[in-house]
Order: C-alpha cells, then structure tokens, then sequence
C-alpha cells in the first residue's frame, strides 16, 4: 500500500477517536495525479472511520468512478465534495468531511462561529478572522452540480460549515485538512459553550491584528507539530 493511503487511512482513524462524526459516516481524501483521488471507501466491507485502514482507502477518477479496491467497498455517496473542491482548487491537496455535533448544532441555528480566543489557540482564533462559510443545504452532496455548489461556497476558505449536516476542511496535505476540520471543531465547540454562559464578544481587533490579523495563515511547522499530537493523543502516531 502507498504512503498517500497510509496517511489518509491514519487521518481518518484520527479524526474518528476525535469523534467528530457520527459513525460510520465521514471521509479523508487526497489528490493523486491530474484527475483521480484516494478516498476512505463505503458500502458494506467498510471499517468506520475510526477503524480505516488502508485496505479501505480507494482509487476514484474525477467522474466519480472507482478504480480499484475490494469487492465489498464502493465509493462514498458524497465523493462529488472532494471532486468538487479538487476541480474549483488548484491549491487543494487534501479534502476531509465529517459531522462534529456543536458545529452542525450551530448552522441549524444561524449562529456565527466568532473569534472568541486569541493566545489560548491562534490557530482557532485565524480560522474564525477569516470567516467561515456555512454551505445553505443539508442534503447529500451526491452529484456534480452539488460538488460545485459547494466549492462555491468554500470559494477560497479552508473550511466550509455544511447547514444541518457537519463541515468539510481542506488542505495542502492530509495533514492540514484533517488539523483543520479538529480546528474548526474545536472553534465550534468554544462558541456552544460560551454561550452557555453568556453572550460572548470576540476579541479585540488590536488583538487580532498582534496575530497578523485575518489574512495570516499558521505556519507549517505549527501545522505539523500540532498534527503529530493529535497522531500521539489518539495512539496514531506509529506508521500505518
């Protein structure tokens, strides 16, 4: 098996442990080559993402046919979310897509995910100066025309809340998109909670600007750093 299919199998079992959807839903993908991906496979062989190995992570082409994988795995209903993406984005390397509860909650809702935090998580309080789409639909993204709806949506964020459903997050690299989808979680989790309490207030613009401001990006070698704990807090930190 390829290292690509190693990292998105260990992505997906990361993100599982995290419980950030409801199983057996969610998919990691990555880009291989001009027109074909590698994605966490369905149907009625498939582990679940928390128990995804690389047996469950197939070849698809751009028109959403598979390539390769076992008999008793098909390709996922909604892999037009990483075809759609893939197409509008050059940048992307990465897809990932899965249901935290408190972000889903919150698009139900109408609620804006607010920079609530600024030295207790920068890379939350980027995500949240940058602002977050929130795709309008809650159905499934299961053909083209949806897949491109939804990248319209992203436009050039990386991330995009999905209204009653959950959020997709992309990426350079496996890495990035799955630390970004754990990111926005988090960000959502934040603001259910603080407004438990109260009605929060975002922090200082003079605040966020001492951050870079809405435009800064966190730098790889944080993105990195930060992957590899959550790899080690989950016990994922071994090659698959």
């Amino acid at each position: 098996m390829s290292d690509a299919r190693a990292e998105v199998a260990r992505a997906c079992r990361v993100l599982g442990a995290l419980g950030l959807t409801r199983e057996p839903a969610g998919h990691v993908s990555v880009r291989d080559g001009a027109d074909r991906l590698l994605v966490k496979a369905r149907g009625r062989g498939e582990s679940g993402l928390r128990y995804t190995d690389e047996s469950d992570v197939i070849a698809v082409d751009f028109a959403g046919r598979k390539l390769d994988g076992r008999d008793d795995l098909a390709v996922p209903q909604e892999v037009h979310i990483h075809i759609g993406v893939y197409r509008a984005r050059p940048d992307v390397g990465s897809v990932a897509h899965v249901h935290p509860l408190a972000a889903t909650l919150l698009t139900v809702c109408g609620v804006e995910l607010l920079p609530l935090v600024g030295a207790f998580d920068p890379m939350v309080m980027r995500l949240a100066a940058g602002g977050i789409p929130r795709y309008p639909r809650s159905v499934l993204v299961s053909t083209p025309e949806l897949g491109a709806e939804l990248a319209g949506t992203l436009g050039g964020a990386p991330a995009c809340l999905m209204t009653g459903h959950g959020l997709t997050s992309v990426g350079a690299d496996v890495a990035e998109a799955a630390l970004t989808a754990i990111k926005v979680a988090e960000l959502a989790d934040l603001n259910y909670q603080a407004r438990l309490l109260g009605e929060p207030s975002p922090i200082a613009p003079e605040d966020l600007a001492a951050f870079g401001g809405a435009g800064s990006v966190t730098k790889p070698a944080m993105i990195a750093s930060t992957w590899r704990y959550y790899c080690q807090t989950t016990g994922q930190d071994k090659e698959a």
